[in-house]
């Protein structure tokens, strides 16, 4: 019966990493690796939330175009106007006469004025390259945030999956620890062993039952994590694969092509594009600028004897900027002084990044090594097992022994599952270390989000409040 009992518990992982274990009442269907990204990739709120911060970005175009437009303003007056004048006359050769005019009169009027600027040095195209580059930026920033969230995805789903298999694990050896419980007490009431044997073979039980209730914590609380990061509440799961076949071949092809395509790096790169448009956009403060103002005003009423009075005018106005108090100065050297930082955490992305890849080779090169290493103390296990249980049974062998050996033979199964855990996850973390943990790449079956379609869909916007989706 013991034997059969450590037979289940052998197979014990294999069970629970190709069914999983149910967490919504009812459900047939399993859960995979893929399934599990789409539903991220769709659901997950931190994602979205930066999807509409690349969407808000957008706007930052039309923003700058509108100074390559007019500016026109209405305004209209309308009112009761009193009026008390003393008016002198000082005829020649006779003593000034003196007149008094009082009344009162209704005055209104409208106007518009149109303002055009011809050239205020080029800041206005400065600050539109400047607000493109904020939005490729910003697109590398959410590739940045996507390969953030499906490796996080990843990393729920595969510990769900690994903690669910150490939870079946711990159940059956509280099964195989109950038998032995069981067994020993037998031998017990026939005089073979002694009560020191029982207690310890109660000691076993109750910390088997333990890591029960542990394992138990571990589940629960990694579902949660599932549901945060993935957005649905996780069914029964299917064993995880790597993704290996994805990554460069070697490691020098994985740096190459992490420092020169990795978001990280290229959103740096856009935000030191970002800050030499800052520099310019500083520098046309100190340039003249240009302009040209149509007006025209029509007013009713204006005084008790004018009835009438429309004007109109056109007028270029050309400011000339000689000394400001100093701000246009500082500006354009803490432009320069930002340009330079800039520069400084590009090359810091792309060291973190190269650091980040040689890292993740090596933990994948490790969790390779790892699954061989476990699984040949998982074998090794097994046979001193079957044979502290022999040698037990022939009086060569105590109660602990066997309850040690059991232990041994659990810790080295859990280490493995772990171990092939860890495999997955860090084939995952290779991928996103170079840049390449994305839906196209991985062949996910989920509609791609663009950025690009609600950008068309602004940037030459004259007028409107509505957004593109009807807000």
């Amino acid at each position: 019966m013991l034997r059969r009992r450590a037979g289940e518990l052998a197979v014990g992982f294999a069970v629970a990493a190709i069914v999983g274990t149910a967490w919504t009442g009812g459900q047939a269907w399993a859960d995979t690796l893929e399934s599990a990204l789409v539903q991220a990739y769709q659901n997950n709120p931190t994602l979205n939330s930066q999807r509409a911060g690349v969407r808000a970005t957008d706007e930052n175009v039309p923003v700058a175009l509108s100074g390559y437009r007019p500016r026109v303003t209405v305004n209209a007056f309308g009112g009761e106007q009193i009026t008390s004048a003393i008016t002198r006359s000082l005829p020649s050769g006779l003593p000034p006469s003196y007149f008094t005019q009082n009344g009162n009169n209704a005055t209104y009027g409208v106007g518009a004025t149109i303002t055009q600027t011809i050239f205020n040095g080029f800041q206005t195209a400065n600050r539109t390259r400047q607000a493109e580059a904020q939005v490729l930026s910003a697109r590398e920033t959410l590739r940045v945030a996507e390969q953030t969230v499906l490796l996080n995805a990843v990393t729920a789903y595969m510990n769900l999956l690994r903690d669910t298999a150490i939870l079946d694990l711990q159940r059956r050896n509280v099964e195989v620890l109950q038998e032995q419980l069981r067994q020993t007490r037998d031998r017990f009431n026939v005089g073979e062993v002694t009560r020191t044997d029982v207690a310890q073979s109660e000691s076993s039980l109750a910390a088997g039952r333990s890591q029960v209730l542990l394992a138990q914590s571990n589940v629960a609380t990694d579902a949660a994590i599932y549901r945060q990061v993935i957005g649905t509440v996780p069914g029964k799961l299917a064993a995880g694969t790597p993704v290996d076949r994805f990554s460069p071949q070697n490691l020098n092809a994985a740096v190459g092509l992490a420092t020169a395509t990795h978001p990280s790096v290229t959103s740096a790169q856009y935000n030191v594009d970002i800050a030499q448009q800052a520099v310019k956009v500083a520098e046309g403060a100190l340039y003249p600028t240009l302009s040209v103002q149509g007006n025209y005003q029509k007013s009713l009423g204006t005084s008790l004897t004018t009835l009438d009075t429309s004007t109109a005018s056109v007028l270029g106005q050309l400011t000339v900027p000689i000394y400001q108090g100093g701000a246009e100065y500082a500006l354009v050297r803490q432009a320069k002084e930002t340009l330079g930082q800039n520069r400084l955490n590009f090359d810091v992305a792309r060291d973190q990044v190269r650091q980040f890849v040689a890292q993740s080779w090596g933990q994948l090169d490790a969790a390779k090594a790892n699954i061989d290493a476990t699984t040949a103390q998982v074998q090794a296990s097994e046979i001193a097992l079957n044979g502290v249980r022999e040698e037990a049974r022939v009086g060569q062998r105590t109660t602990f022994d066997v309850l040690t050996a059991q232990q041994t033979l659990v810790n080295a199964r859990v280490s493995l599952v772990s171990a092939q855990r860890d495999r997955v996850v860090a084939s995952y973390t290779l991928l996103s270390a170079v840049g390449r943990l994305m839906p196209p790449v991985l062949g996910l079956h989920v509609p791609i989000y663009s950025s690009m379609v609600h950008y068309q869909q602004v940037r030459d916007s004259w007028a409107g409040v509505r957004t593109p989706d009807g807000r």
